[in-house]
């Protein structure tokens, strides 16, 4: 017989405060990481920060308004985003990477 056991870590709830963000996972476990590790929803609102989606069936969550992913694997490994050294306002006004701006640039342009 083949049982196949999905380990993967699945968040089915989700809280954001001023400090932490507190995810609930499928098996009963509660993670909480610093606000601080995600430079963009340290910046953000806090109406900016409660808007968010579960992505798939719970490997992630996605801010939209200030297009932040987190994972819960990247939660449970203790895995903090780096703010880029330059951060550009794209035409829509959302903050871009050097990086991102680069290589949307090398796509547009054809290279």
């Amino acid at each position: 017989m083949n049982i196949v056991v999905n380990n993967e870590p699945r968040i089915i709830e989700l809280k954001v405060t001023n400090e932490s963000i507190i995810a609930q996972l499928a098996d009963g476990r509660t993670v909480s990481v610093p606000l601080a590790w995600s430079w963009r929803l340290s910046d953000a609102t806090p109406k900016q920060r409660n808007n968010f989606e579960i992505m798939g069936s719970g490997q992630g969550v996605h801010w939209p308004d200030v297009d932040e992913d987190i994972s819960a694997a990247g939660m449970l490994c203790g895995t903090p985003a780096h703010r880029p050294k330059r951060v550009v306002k794209s035409q829509k006004g959302k903050e871009v990477s050097t990086a991102k701006r680069t290589k949307i640039r090398e796509v547009t342009n054809g290279s």
